[in-house]
């Protein structure tokens, strides 16, 4: 491994076996860990708690032109909102004719689903 390699990432201390008081669980895979900071942070802002309570309470996909209304915020904004959560990979979305309708993600990780499960 290069030095700037090892730089890109800090690496664990190897697992212990035991601690100076109590054993200690192991670390989380990095790859699980960097998943759920992902989705903690896009969950990190009260008007995206708000859409994804709407959206777990929807029986149908939710236009754009809903959250727009349903928020005091403007559509730039509201857009800003969907793309985080969207690229967080917890709501997809689909066109029909100039609208965006927007869903939970129906591949939401268990974590994740949890997550939105205590806000809807």
């Amino acid at each position: 491994m290069t030095a700037a390699a090892a730089k890109s990432k800090p690496s664990l201390a190897p697992p212990r076996v035991k601690g100076c008081c109590n054993p200690v669980a192991p670390p989380l895979p990095d790859a699980y860990a960097d998943e759920l900071a992902a989705t903690y942070k896009a969950l990190g802002d009260a008007t995206r708690i708000q859409i994804l309570h709407i959206l777990a309470t929807a029986s149908d996909p939710v236009c754009v032109c809903d959250f727009t209304a349903a928020f005091d915020l403007g559509q730039p904004t509201i857009s800003h909102h969907l793309a985080t959560l969207r690229d967080a990979g917890i709501v997809t979305s689909f066109k029909r004719g100039i609208w965006a309708f927007y869903q939970l993600n129906p591949s939401l990780p268990d974590a994740a689903r949890a997550i939105v499960a205590e806000i809807g």
